[in-house]
Order: structure tokens, then C-alpha cells, then sequence
């Protein structure tokens, strides 16, 4: 099949990809990926030295042209993570154009003079086209199996509930090794014709000087780009703003609508899934929620207990199974994440089960509604709240708070006025910053066992 179906249309799109040094038409990019897929022959998997550039969609377009998994890897990735991917992989060649240690693989350069080459036959929809790897609780990453199917199907869904099309221009500086940045934000713009603006970085300047209709961002670059009042309205113009990889407060929801004029569109998703859930580009704005499940997606709860449950989805945007182990066995997936949905089929995602479930004295409480209260009071800017072992009440609801100066016992006075009793933090941590990981997601085990 045809994963990158605009690459071969007869009309060329000059600037189709493009960063803040090169730019490649879209005959350029078939040509130069072509002939670079040419000299993937005999391979079955290739690492991608990842980096935020033009040359990393050469080299994904290359293989997945050719027919050979892909399997990106993070430029800042250290040792250990570096080798266990490579090692796990088993890829034959890294790609790369930086100088370093591939661990004993052979490396391809990816720029290079090359004469402009024939495009090889794609191969069938159910092969393997990227393995991504993602961290779970427990263990080394995981290389989490995406066929071209998979892929196809959940872009084309995307298209439908955003009214995406070729006359799109997609900014973004989101990393090129993850769904968001990688699937959506490259894979998209060259199944779907629309061009793609990599900024390099995600800063509110550089989204603002970058003319275009669709921009993506997680909800720390939203919250950036609300700090910066002037950048914010640059970006009145577009036609979308979407939110996704964690959970977007209500205040930054609030905010950009008000600085952009159009409230942003969030989205629910997983390496494991892709988007399985998302709001409509032509219909409401939720803040706190996602909407609904995207075409060809179904999802259902579990264990539900006052209003929430767990979060299964199945559909054709699944991944295969996780890579060197059992294939899948169900065709629901436990997303481990915990959610409710309303009597109009609304999603909210409470966060994750190991993290943001919190049993405390016979209560469930979810920690995405403490951190909601919290971000309400005018001096947080960011909070994050876990459950912390405790002897009485079997976890404590702890926070932790980036904030103007404040006393942590007003802020847990706070939430006590605007929920529950309960669901208040007994224990206020107020921090210079949160862990975060390269996707802008606050790494609460860091904080539980720090």
C-alpha cells in the first residue's frame, strides 16, 4: 500500500518539508529517499539517529519506501538506552549524519551526493512499518510494532475529525522519535499533501514566525507560548491549534483561547494505540476533556467505581505487539490509564492507574482533579500530585507545586474549598521545576521515589 500516498501525485509542492536550514520539494524528498532506500537492499531493520531535521524524514521516507521497520532513536538517548535499543532492534544500519558510537552497527549517512533515485514498490498494508520504544514501570523500553495499516488507518481517521487536507501547512518543533512528533507530525503531512514547517525547537518565537494552519504542541509548550502574550496572537491566523501527550490544564485552555481567539484541540493517545480519541475540528471544545473515539475506534470502561474506570480501546489503529514478544492475545487493549465517560460519550482521561489513581483513606481520587483545583489559585503555574505511601490512610494525596511565593498550607486549604475534603494534599512541595521527559510529560515516579 501506499503509506505516503502524496509523494507519488504527478502535482510537485515546493517547501513540502522543511526545517530552519533545508528545505526538499516533494519530488526532491521521493528522489533522495528513493535513493537512499536503494541502498537499504538486505536490510529487514534500520535505526534513524532521530534528530529534529529534514534529513530524519529522508531517512524514515527511505525505509519505509523500501519496506524495512524503522526504529528511531532519540539524539539525546544515553548509553544504556541507546545500546539496549540497538541491541533489542537487531537493526543492521544506523542512519545517521553525526559522528558517534553506533555500538558496533554499521552507519549510512543520510546526506550525501546521490543520484536521485526510482521509488520501489511499497509492500503489503499488514507489514511492520516502525518500532518505537517506549518505557512501561518496569524494565528497559519496549520496541512497540506499527504495521503501515495501522498507520494508514489512524491518519486517515485524524483527517476526517480535523478537516485535514493538502492545503494544510503543518507547523511544529516536536521530537521525531515519538507518535506526536514522528506519526502525526511527519508521516501526516506526507500521507495527507499537506507541507510540513519543523521549527527545530517548539518555542512560542519560532511557532510565531512560522506561517501555517495547523499547529501541534504539548501542554508545556502551550503554556509557553500563553507566557508570551504577543507570540500567541501570531498564531490567530491558524485553523488549529491541537494539545496532546499529557493532559492540558484548564488554565492554558482558557488562556490560548483567549489570546488566539479558538480553543485548541485535544486528543487522547498511545505508542501502543496511536489516537484513539479526539475533539472535532468542527465541533464543541471541551476544556478537561478529549472528546470522542475517532472513526474506526472503540473504547469501553472497567472496574468502574465512582464514575471512573479503566481504559480499553480496540480498533484498527492498534499496534501489532510488542517487539520479540507474544503477539497481542485480545483485541481490547488495557491502556493502563484511568478515565470517565459521560451519557454523551465524552472522554476525560484521570490519569494513569499506577500513578494517578490515588486510594487514600477508602477514596479514589484522581490526581488530574487536585492538580485542576490547584492550577486555579493565581500562583501555580504547574503542579503535579502523586499518592505517597502513608500508614493511616494508605496513601497521603501529595503535591507539588511550581508557584509564585505562597504557603503550601493555603494551597492545600485551596483545594479543600473547591473539592472534597479529602481530595485535598495533606503535603505541599513547592519546586523549583518538574521532572519532565522529552515529551513534556511530568515523570511522577521520579517525584513518588525521589
Amino acid at each position: 500500500m501506499r503509506l505516503l500516498a502524496s509523494l507519488h501525485e504527478p502535482a510537485d509542492l515546493a517547501d513540502a518539508v522543511r526545517d530552519p536550514h533545508r528545505s526538499l520539494s516533494r519530488h526532491e524528498l521521493l528522489g533522495e529517499a528513493s535513493a537512499l532506500a536503494a541502498e537499504l537492499d538486505g536490510a529487514q531493520t534500520v535505526a534513524v539517529h532521530a534528530t529534529p531535521t529534514v534529513g530524519t524524514v529522508v531517512a524514515i521516507t527511505a525505509a519505509l519506501l523500501r519496506g524495512v521497520k524503522a526504529v528511531p532513536v532519540p539524539p539525546d538517548a544515553g548509553e544504556v538506552e541507546r545500546a539496549h535499543i540497538l541491541r533489542d532492534s537487531g537493526a543492521e544500519l544506523m542512519l545517521t549524519d553525526e559522528p558517534g558510537d553506533t555500538y558496533g552497527i554499521e552507519s549510512l549517512p543520510i546526506t550525501r551526493p546521490r543520484r536521485p533515485g526510482t521509488p520501489p514498490a511499497e509492500p503489503a498494508a499488514g507489514e511492520a512499518a516502525l518500532v518505537l520504544y517506549t518505557s512501561g514501570t518496569t524494565g528497559p523500553p519496549k520496541g512497540v510494532v506499527l504495521s503501515r495499516a495501522a498507520l494508514a488507518a489512524d491518519l486517515d481517521a485524524l483527517a476526517e475529525v480535523w478537516q485535514w487536507t493538502a492545503g494544510d501547512t503543518l507547523v511544529h518543533g516536536l521530537p521525531l522519535f515519538h507518535v506526536h512528533g514522528l506519526v502525526l507530525g511527519v508521516l501526516g503531512p506526507l500521507r495527507l499533501g499537506s507541507r510540513l514547517a519543523h521549527t527545530g525547537r517548539p518555542t512560542p518565537q519560532l511557532y510565531a514566525a512560522t506561517r501555517g494552519t495547523m499547529y501541534f504542541g504539548v501542554p508545556t509548550v502551550w503554556s509557553r507560548v500563553c507566557a508570551a502574550p504577543a507570540e500567541a496572537r501570531e498564531l490567530r491566523a491558524a485553523r488549529l491549534l491541537v494539545s496532546g501527550s499529557a493532559p492540558l490544564p484548564v488554565t492554558v485552555f482558557d488562556d490560548l483561547r483567549a489570546l488566539t481567539g479558538q480553543a485548541p484541540i485535544e486528543r487522547y493517545g498511545m505508542t501502543e494505540t496511536l489516537i484513539t480519541v479526539s475533539t472535532r475540528a468542527d465541533g464543541e471544545r471541551r476544556p478537561g476533556h478529549v472528546g470522542l473515539p475517532v472513526p474506526g475506534v472503540e473504547t469501553r470502561l472497567t472496574d468502574v467505581r465512582d464514575g471512573m474506570g479503566h481504559l480499553q480501546v480496540r480498533g484498527r489503529t492498534l499496534f501489532d505487539g510488542y517487539l520479540n514478544q507474544p503477539p497481542r492475545a485480545d483485541d481490547w487493549y488495557a491502556t493502563g490509564d484511568v478515565a470517565t465517560i459521560g451519557p454523551d460519550g465524552w472522554h476525560r482521561i484521570v490519569g494513569r492507574a499506577s500513578t494517578d489513581l490515588i486510594k487514600s483513606g477508602g477514596y479514589r481520587v484522581g490526581a488530574g482533579e487536585v492538580e485542576d483545583a490547584l492550577l486555579l489559585h493565581p500562583a501555580v503555574r504547574e503542579a503535579a500530585v502523586v499518592g505517597v505511601p502513608h500508614p493511616d490512610l494508605g496513601e497521603q494525596i501529595t503535591a507539588y507545586v511550581v508557584a509564585d511565593p505562597v504557603r503550601p498550607e493555603d494551597l492545600s486549604a485551596f483545594v479543600a474549598e473547591r473539592l472534597a475534603a479529602h481530595k485535598r494534599p495533606r503535603v505541599v512541595h513547592l519546586v523549583d521545576e518538574l521532572p519532565r521527559n522529552a515529551m513534556g510529560k511530568v515523570q511522577k515516579a521520579a517525584l513518588k521515589h525521589g
